[in-house]
């Protein structure tokens, strides 16, 4: 039991070190393609997406609130992520249209996360 505890502690640290420097040395596109990439991966992780689809209902609020920008910076970089291709969304609905592409724009790493579709980054 001590083993699972300090493995989630761990995978904590971990995820706390990725964000103070997602949201301390990165642009908004950055952080914006790699908060995309971790909720992929994360959704994966419990069967709930498909084919780098899934249905996540949060508002550009939220993602500002996460990421330390205003919902109409949040906007702004969805829309440039759209133009680039690498995303679509449909009402709540999110497709990373170009999953490598948007692993590189958002630097993303997914080791931290600590799981298979993470250092695969799932092909």
């Amino acid at each position: 039991m001590t083993t699972v505890f300090w493995r989630s502690t761990l995978v904590d640290a971990a995820i706390y070190r990725e964000w103070v420097t997602n949201v301390g040395r990165r642009d908004a596109y950055t952080r914006m393609a790699h908060i995309l990439c971790e909720l992929i991966v994360r959704l994966r992780a419990v069967g709930r997406i498909e084919d780098h689809a899934a249905r996540l209902p949060i508002t550009q609020a939220a993602l500002g609130d996460a990421l330390g920008l205003s919902a109409v910076h949040v906007n702004r970089v969805l829309q440039e992520l759209r133009r680039d291709g690498l995303i679509s969304t449909v009402g709540s609905r999110f497709h990373a249209t170009d999953w490598s592409g948007l692993g590189r724009a958002g630097d993303f790493d997914g080791t931290y996360l600590h799981q298979r579709a993470a250092d695969a980054l799932w092909q």
